[in-house]
């Protein structure tokens, strides 16, 4: 019930990367599923087979009103027969603030709105919401984005699909709340290097929780890890017109690949530089993972 089919590989073509000799891939997995795609599937598949063992019915989670995370868990629920609770970010906003929002509510999700302050603290928020609403006391609990051990264990499944086709000197991701990367890492094999694009300014620190996550598994990771945090641009989910460009570029010598401006577009674009840059030797073999997200794509003809 909870299984997909692997998503395929395919060959990326940029100028720079035929001039440095290197082989680039991307596993395709915003191919996964029309809306529980890319590293939120890999993320949720055991989260929501545990939650189905344990005999719960509703899933509780958080989000901001443009969280692919959110967006997934209310698709995820239509699909399973789940029903979900969506905490959002933002007592100002409804549910017609964002596409995503909407999506959510047509899902059937129940959208609770606090402020930006109650937020920050989610076991109170979590709390008094149950308390209101006893109902919400029998839930099952994915955390924001949906990292935790067992989502790990959904995201080592993509890097063993990645190594039955080839074998990676490099596995390269965008890099939210860390899951996805610890996942990578702790399914890579040396000397397979993992390269995590921070999509966030100032989020140095998620290497520890990376790290608290792996130890949570009682994995141990064989393969090196480097965070890189010089291609967010002007933060989460702010684009200039440069990140515009880049995307219509990649997009124009690969028309079957669609990017996004928040996640996607912006590892591209930074694993392109370190291209040019010659980070990457000569006859390297790089694995770029499409994390999905498309939902949240914005129309790239002009920024401000």
């Amino acid at each position: 019930m909870f299984a997909l089919p692997p998503s395929p590989l395919s060959a990326v073509h940029l100028p720079i990367f035929v001039e440095k000799r290197l082989q680039v891939w991307m596993k395709r997995d915003d191919l996964l599923h029309p809306e529980i795609s890319g590293n939120k599937w890999r993320k949720m598949k055991y989260n929501l087979i545990e939650a189905r063992q344990q005999g719960f019915t509703r899933l509780i989670t958080f989000g901001g009103a443009y969280s692919n995370h959110l967006y997934a868990t209310a698709a995820a629920g239509k699909v399973f027969g789940f029903q979900t609770l969506g905490i959002v970010r933002g007592d100002e906003l409804h549910s017609e603030s964002s596409k995503t929002l909407a999506f959510c509510a047509a899902c059937g999700m129940e959208l609770h709105f606090v402020s930006r302050t109650a937020y920050r603290d989610k076991p109170q928020v979590l709390t008094a919401i149950q308390q209101e609403n006893p109902v919400w006391q029998e839930a099952y609990f994915v955390p924001e984005g949906g990292s935790n051990a067992l989502a790990i264990k959904g995201v080592m499944e993509l890097t063993a699909e990645i190594y039955t086709e080839l074998q990676p000197d490099f596995i390269c991701t965008a890099v939210g709340t860390g899951g996805t990367l610890a996942g990578l890492w702790a399914g890579a094999a040396a000397p397979t290097q993992v390269l995590g694009f921070l999509a966030l300014k100032g989020a140095l620190g998620l290497q520890d929780e990376v790290a608290k996550l792996l130890q949570n598994t009682g994995i141990q990771p064989q393969a090196s890890m480097a965070l890189r945090p010089d291609f967010c641009g002007k933060g989460y989910g702010k684009y200039d017109q440069e990140l515009i460009d880049f995307i219509h570029f990649f997009e124009q010598n690969n028309p079957a690949i669609r990017l996004e401006q928040v996640y996607t577009g912006k590892m591209m674009q930074g694993i392109a530089s370190l291209a040019a840059q010659d980070f990457f030797p000569e006859q390297s073999t790089i694995v770029a993972i499409h994390t999905g997200g498309l939902q949240g794509r914005v129309h790239l003809v002009n920024c401000e």
